[in-house]
C-alpha cells in the first residue's frame, strides 16, 4: 500500500473532511471569493494531526503558507487568558471567586453592584458587567487602535464607571473584561502577560513560535495582515488589554494546545484544562453556553470554540471532545465569514459554510457620502464611525477594522466581507440623522452624535 493511500484510509475514518475537500473551500474562499490572501487549516485527531493551506504570506510573495507561518489570533488570546486563571486556581495562587479588585492597586476604585463584586470567574466567562470597550477607549490610529490605551486610562476607567446590571447573570462579550483579566493575573504573579503567558502556556507545552514581541526569525515567518478590501495594514499592539487578544501563533503550536485540551499529549496544564470546562453560564445565543474562556455550542455536537480577529487577521480554535477532533483556522485577512465558519464547519457538518453574497452593488453619486460621514452612538460603548477615501465608503465599529460598505441604493448599503447591511436615515437636505445595522436578523439603530456640516 502507498503512502497516500494509506493517508486517504486514515483520512476516510476521520469525521473531519479530507484533505481534498478543506483545499477545496480554501480555493474557493480565496480564488473565487477574494475573502483572504492566505488561509491554514490544522487538524487534530486521535490518527495525528494535519495542516492544510492555500494562498500566500502577501500579495506578489511567492512563499506559501504552512503551518509554520505566523499570525495574529486576536481574541483566541482569551483563552490562554483563562486558561492561566484555570492554572493558578489550581495551583493555589488564586481562587476563581477572588474580586478582581484584589489584585489590583489598593486605592482603585472598581465597580460594584448590590454588594457584589467583579471577580475572576466573572470576567472569564463574559457576565461582569463590564461593557464591551471602555468608554474612555478613543485612538489616535484607527489602523492600530489598542496601542495608545494605557494601563491609567483603564484604571480612570473602573474608578468611574458604574455598572448598569448586576454581576454575575448576564453574558456580554468584553475585550475590556479579557485585558482586565490578564492584567489581574500577570500583577499577581509580578511579571509581564507575555512572560506570564511564556513560563506557565507556551513554555511548558513547547509552543515556541507563540508570544507577542517576534524575533527576527518569527517576523520573516509573519503573514502579512490584511483589510477587507485586501490591503496590506499594520500589525496591532495591546499593551494594556494584552489579554483581550495580543497574542501570534502558528497552526502547529495551536494544534499543540488543541492536542493538550483534548488529552492527547500529558500537560501539566491537564488540569486547567478541564476546569476551563467544568465552568458554565448561559451566553447570549440560544444552544450555548460560555465556560472559562470557551464558546460552547450545546446543539448536538457541544464544539468548544473560541474566534478572534484584528485588524488583518481572522483566527479559529475549536475542538469536540466526544469526537476528539479539534480544528486551527488562521487567515490573514479581515474578513468575518473567512475562518469562523469553515471551523465550526468542519466540527460539526451540520454547522452551514457561509453563502456566497449575492447582493448587487450599484454606481451611485459619492457627493452623497459627504451627508453620511460622521459617528453614531450604536451601543452604550460602542460608535460607528462612516468615513471617505476619494469615492469609496466606509464604516469602523469602536476598536474594530474599518470595513467598506457598497451602495444598493442611495440610502442602503452592504458589507462584502459579513452578512450585514446599513440604512442611513436622512432629513430634507440629505444629511444622515441616523443609522440603521441589519445583521443576524436585527434591525438596531444608530443615532449621529458629531456635529453636522
Amino acid at each position: 500500500m502507498t503512502v497516500n493511500a494509506v493517508v486517504a484510509e486514515s483520512q476516510s475514518e476521520s469525521p473531519v473532511l479530507p484533505d481534498s475537500e478543506i483545499r477545496k473551500i480554501l480555493t474557493e474562499r480565496i480564488d473565487g471569493r477574494r475573502q483572504s490572501v492566505g488561509i491554514v487549516v490544522g487538524v487534530v485527531e486521535p490518527q495525528g494531526r494535519r495542516v492544510i493551506a492555500h494562498g500566500h504570506l502577501d500579495h506578489g510573495d511567492p512563499r506559501p503558507l504552512n503551518g509554520e507561518t505566523v499570525f495574529e489570533i486576536g481574541s483566541v488570546t482569551k483563552v490562554f487568558t483563562a486558561l492561566l486563571l484555570a492554572d493558578m486556581a489550581q495551583r493555589g495562587e488564586v481562587a476563581l471567586i477572588d474580586p478582581v479588585a484584589k489584585y489590583l492597586p489598593k486605592e482603585l476604585s472598581v465597580p460594584e453592584r448590590n454588594g457584589r463584586s467583579i471577580t475572576l470567574e466573572d470576567l472569564a466567562t463574559h457576565t461582569s458587567g463590564l461593557p464591551r470597550m471602555p468608554s474612555n477607549f478613543a485612538p489616535k490610529d484607527p489602523n492600530n487602535p489598542y496601542a495608545d490605551y494605557s494601563v491609567e486610562q483603564l484604571y480612570q476607567f473602573l474608578s468611574h464607571y458604574e455598572l448598569t446590571r448586576d454581576i454575575g447573570v448576564q453574558f456580554e462579550y468584553s475585550n475590556l473584561g479579557g485585558g482586565l483579566l490578564g492584567h489581574a493575573l500577570s500583577r499577581r504573579i509580578g511579571v509581564d502577560y507575555e512572560t506570564l503567558v511564556q513560563t506557565r502556556v507556551a513554555g511548558p507545552l513547547g509552543m515556541s513560535s507563540t508570544g507577542i514581541t517576534l524575533s527576527p526569525e518569527l517576523q520573516n515567518r509573519l503573514a502579512v495582515g490584511h483589510s477587507a478590501t485586501s490591503e496590506a495594514v499594520p500589525n496591532w499592539d495591546l499593551p494594556a488589554l494584552a489579554g483581550a487578544g495580543a497574542l501570534r501563533s502558528t497552526a502547529h503550536d495551536l494544534q499543540t494546545f488543541v492536542e493538550a485540551a483534548l488529552g492527547f499529549t500529558e500537560s501539566p496544564l491537564a488540569r486547567a484544562f478541564q476546569a476551563m470546562l467544568n465552568v458554565r453560564r448561559p451566553s447570549s445565543v440560544p444552544y450555548s453556553e460560555i465556560a472559562l474562556g470557551w464558546m460552547i455550542d450545546k446543539d448536538g455536537a457541544d464544539v468548544v470554540w473560541h474566534g478572534g480577529g484584528t485588524g488583518g487577521y481572522r483566527s479559529f480554535v475549536g475542538f469536540v471532545p466526544k469526537k476528539r477532533v479539534g480544528v486551527v483556522a488562521l487567515s490573514n485577512t479581515a474578513t468575518s465569514v473567512s475562518v469562523h465558519d469553515i471551523g465550526r464547519h468542519l466540527l460539526d457538518p451540520r454547522l452551514p459554510l457561509a453563502p456566497p453574497q449575492e447582493r448587487k452593488e450599484i454606481a451611485i453619486d459619492p457627493k452623497l457620502f459627504d451627508g453620511y460621514v460622521g459617528r453614531y452612538q450604536w451601543g452604550p460603548n460602542i460608535n460607528l464611525t462612516v468615513t471617505r477615501e476619494d469615492n469609496r465608503l466606509f464604516v469602523q465599529p469602536t476598536g474594530e477594522p474599518k470595513l467598506e460598505i457598497f451602495a444598493e441604493s442611495e440610502k442602503d448599503y452592504f458589507l462584502k466581507v459579513v452578512d450585514a447591511q446599513i440604512t442611513f436615515q436622512t432629513d430634507g437636505s440629505g444629511q444622515a440623522t441616523g443609522l440603521i445595522l441589519h445583521h443576524n436578523g436585527r434591525d438596531t439603530p444608530a443615532t449621529r452624535i458629531d456635529e453636522r456640516s
